[in-house]
């Protein structure tokens, strides 16, 4: 790189970060909000403030100051209502006006105590109140208990006493008028300003926001934009194009990171191509393995067995022609020559069967597992028979997509296996379920009630030609396992052992399920032979 192309870029390096960029915005904005937060708690404070006392002083004190105002109004009407008739009855509004205005002026005391002007009004009509009641009301009220006439001039100065009483309410009204009025116009007021100024504040912040949208999008999204066009065109296949570098200092840093991130995996994409040739070579070989194995399975399962026949049968003949020349020990050379080589005839097909799933076992159809289930009880009708097999199953099995050859092989195995592995002199009990997992999984459980697995073999009877007993107590090759286990797995599942029960055996395994309702609560029904 020349001298004359570096100079651009050591000026560009002193220049702001995308970070810096962030963090001046951030500022910016972070100033603003600190600003509208002042002053929206200023402004709220101040209109709660007037709020309140409308609301929550002057307002309730109006209110109490009418009650007041009633109370006396009852005095007056009691008073002359008990001096016209004489009735008692009619000095309740009186009594009752005069607790009615106790608590009415106790109210507005509480309420309105800081407003001199309001309490000033109260204490006059107070005194009025008073005075009147002294002057006028008690003795009235007296004279008429007492059966004596009231004089006019009495009547008349009460009249004028309440008269007076009557200005004073009057002024009250009209000074909580004017408290309202000026206590409203306070508020509007501040709802106005505050109002205007929320709307300044909101303008500012568009403005604000609109300058250092711009100024990001010239400074950072204008490279971050090229850089990531060119490197989309790299991930298109343009592997040729270079990746630019401009901008603030880190993200030119970042192009020159993606430049060299282009030039690795071209680099690496050469190596690949190199490397999957060879891959293809070692793909050809592996058919050709793959080949080779089914030639010999073929040869295992035809040529291999006809030696072992004949092995088998001229042990036979030599036992048929010479057993009278034989001692106890030659015949039994002999049954064990037969039986070793039955049992490698066994082995050979068991082994051909296990190499076959997958292969020549592979089809993808609809299978009913129920069905399937039912093809492997009647394969193991004889056996189940004999040993009065209790076995209870689903009466209805999902569907899935399979091989029906191996599904009916799984169930053969496990079927078959609860009832051989049984405890001596006792009908075998099977009971098969399956329910829908969490996963969305057929859970498909064979339960037994047999000698059981130990809880360390666990994984040892999955492997092929395990056996945890002799061949004298229980026959077999130790293949059954490994073939459901494979048959399993092929079909997207997994085989375990519950190794919880403390009696007998349980498999567990999974299949997965088709976008079809769950049957697995359907009622059950019980086949072979109850003990």
């Amino acid at each position: 790189m020349t001298q004359a192309a570096r100079a651009p870029r050591s000026t560009a390096r002193r220049g702001l970060t995308v970070q810096g960029w962030c963090q001046l915005m951030a500022g910016v904005m972070t100033v603003l909000v600190v600003v509208a937060g002042v002053a929206g708690v200023v402004l709220f404070r101040t209109t709660q403030d007037t709020s309140d006392q409308l609301t929550d002083h002057v307002a309730p004190a109006r209110v109490a100051a009418v009650t007041l105002q009633s109370a006396l109004l009852d005095q007056e009407t009691g008073v002359r209502g008990y001096v016209i008739s004489r009735d008692t009855e009619f000095l309740q509004p009186y009594t009752q006006g005069l607790t009615t205005e106790r608590q009415a002026s106790t109210t507005i005391t509480r309420l309105v105590g800081h407003r001199p002007a309001l309490v000033q009004d109260l204490t006059a009509l107070e005194e009025a109140a008073g005075n009147w009641r002294r002057q006028y009301a008690e003795p009235i009220v007296a004279a008429t208990r007492a059966g004596r006439t009231v004089s006019p001039t009495t009547v008349d100065g009460s009249k004028t006493a309440f008269d007076h009483l009557r200005a004073l309410m009057t002024a009250q009204n009209a000074h909580f008028d004017t408290d309202s009025a000026q206590l409203r116009h306070r508020l509007d007021t501040d709802e106005t300003v505050r109002d205007a100024t929320f709307a300044a504040l909101l303008v500012l912040f568009l403005l604000t926001g609109a300058a250092l949208m711009v100024l990001a999008r010239r400074n950072v999204g204008r490279p971050l934009e090229s850089l990531r066009l060119s490197a989309r065109q790299v991930a298109g296949g343009d592997f040729a194009r270079r990746i630019p570098a401009a901008g603030p200092r880190d993200i030119r840093d970042l192009g020159e990171d993606v430049e060299s991130m282009r030039e690795t995996v071209v680099a690496a994409l050469t190596a690949a191509r190199e490397q999957q040739a060879k891959l293809s070579d070692q793909a050809v070989e592996l058919q050709r393995s793959n080949a080779e194995l089914e030639q010999f399975a073929y040869v295992a399962s035809h040529d291999l067995q006809e030696p072992l026949r004949k092995v088998a049968s001229f042990c036979q003949l030599i036992e048929k022609r010479y057993g009278d020349q034989l001692d106890e020990r030659g015949t039994q050379y002999i049954a064990f020559a037969v039986d070793g080589a039955k049992r490698m005839q066994v082995l050979i097909n068991d082994l051909l069967t296990f190499s076959r799933v997958g292969r020549h076992y592979d089809a993808r159809e609809p299978v009913d597992l129920g069905a399937a289930l039912g093809k492997a009880l009647a394969n193991l009708e004889a056996v189940a028979e004999e040993t009065h097999a209790d076995i209870e199953r689903p009466r209805d099995l999902p569907v899935l997509t399979g091989d029906p050859t191996l599904l009916t092989m799984l169930w053969q195995n496990l079927v078959g296996n609860a009832i051989k592995f049984r405890v001596p002199d006792t009908a075998p009990h099977v009971r098969i379920d399956c329910v829908r997992d969490e996963d969305g999984m057929w859970l498909l459980t064979v339960t037994d009630d047999g000698i059981g697995i130990a809880p360390e073999f666990a994984e040892k009877v999955f492997v092929i030609f395990q056996r945890l007993h002799t061949r004298d107590a229980y026959e077999g090759t130790g293949i059954g396992l490994a073939m459901c286990k494979k048959i399993v797995e092929h079909h997207g599942g997994r085989i375990w052992l519950d190794t919880t029960r403390a009696q007998g055996t349980r498999v567990c395994f999974t299949l997965p399920a088709e976008d079809a309702p769950a049957r697995h609560d359907a009622p059950r029904t019980t086949e072979g032979t109850p003990a």
